[in-house]
């Protein structure tokens, strides 16, 4: 199985895209995972917010394959404790699937047309973060369920 991280606008911040690199060179030891960034929309502040979510879910679906598992992560979603989420890991590899897509929506969320599509939905926390923080949360996250499932001595409990 492929891991594919797709996420709305650039990173900013030089440390933070630091921490994220170190997160995604340790997952080369575990599973493929590729990060994709999709430019900010142009002249987003002249559209509504339904508007960008419109465009931003046709730029994320224009991304997938046919047998991609999308999964959104949203407020809305399900919570995994750390051992959960490696849990939730282990049963998508056994489930055959080629590619696990996990998408970080723009400042308003995902159209409708993306949540129709999705296979399924997670949340990192009942907090807000900024979407830049929330691409460094996953792929640490990530990396830490894969440690979890290897025995490897990262994670605590």
């Amino acid at each position: 199985m492929k891991i594919k991280l797709l996420a709305i606008g650039k990173t900013d911040n030089k440390q933070l895209i630091q921490l994220i690199d170190e997160y995604q060179n340790r997952l080369k030891h575990y599973v493929k995972f590729e990060l994709e960034i999709i430019n900010d929309i142009k002249n987003a502040k002249n559209l509504s917010e339904d508007q960008q979510k419109e465009k931003e879910g046709v730029l994320i679906l224009n991304r997938l394959q046919n047998t991609d598992q999308l999964v959104l992560l949203d407020d809305k979603g399900k919570h995994f404790t750390s051992i959960e989420f490696s849990k939730y890991l282990q049963k998508k590899m056994n489930s055959g699937i080629k590619q696990l897509v996990l998408v970080i929506g723009g400042p308003y969320g995902f159209s409708d047309t993306v949540y129709q599509k999705a296979q399924g939905k997670i949340s990192l926390s009942k907090m807000t973060f900024s979407h830049q923080m929330i691409r460094l949360f996953i792929v640490e996250q990530i990396y830490r369920g894969f440690t979890i499932l290897r025995n490897e001595p990262y994670h605590h409990e």
